[in-house]
């Protein structure tokens, strides 16, 4: 893959699929800001995503997510951006990401978002409450549900192999 300092980058994917992580690591290689959109979020609104929820609803949250994402496209020239899991799949933000930037998804197994998610379950509204076998099937039901929105990424990948370039330094610079 090759980037230059006006791309817009988008990493999408399920919650715990590396997101962030690799989006920070990706910045620093590529010298383009870091922006993840759901601290943006919590900053503007001045409450966690938790308060979000339970206080203004889900379609508020999305909403505000897509308002955003608009923004950021409209007014800011080379960034990468980790979405939220459900952003591609709200307000045709999936094709606004490709039609202004590349769109990358970080397609992980559902074991391994599983395995991610476990520790994180407190501090995500979507699954809190769920128990190990809820959560299960909570990733597997998601995925499925928004993996026709993730397919109409620029470019898909495992983090596993985003490693594997970092390390071969496949990443033109």
């Amino acid at each position: 893959m090759n980037f230059n300092p006006t791309d817009k980058i988008f990493l999408i994917g399920m919650m715990g699929s590396g997101k962030s992580y690799w989006g920070k690591k990706l910045s620093e290689i590529i010298h383009l800001d870091f922006i993840d959109l759901d601290e943006v979020l919590v900053n503007e609104e001045g409450r966690d995503i938790n308060k979000i929820f339970q206080e203004s609803g889900e379609q508020y949250f999305r909403d505000q997510e897509t308002k955003i994402l608009n923004r950021f496209i409209l007014e800011k020239k080379g960034f990468i951006m980790a979405t939220g899991g459900g952003v591609p799949c709200f307000n045709n933000n999936i094709s606004n990401m490709n039609n202004h930037g590349i769109t990358i998804w970080l397609n992980e197994s559902p074991e391994v978002i599983f395995r991610r998610l476990l520790p994180e379950k407190v501090h995500r509204p979507l699954i809190k409450e769920l128990n190990n076998e809820e959560l299960h099937d909570f990733i597997l039901l998601k995925l499925a549900e928004r993996k026709a929105y993730y397919r109409k990424a620029k470019y898909i990948i495992k983090s596993t192999d985003i490693a594997d370039t970092f390390n071969n330094n496949l990443i033109s610079l």
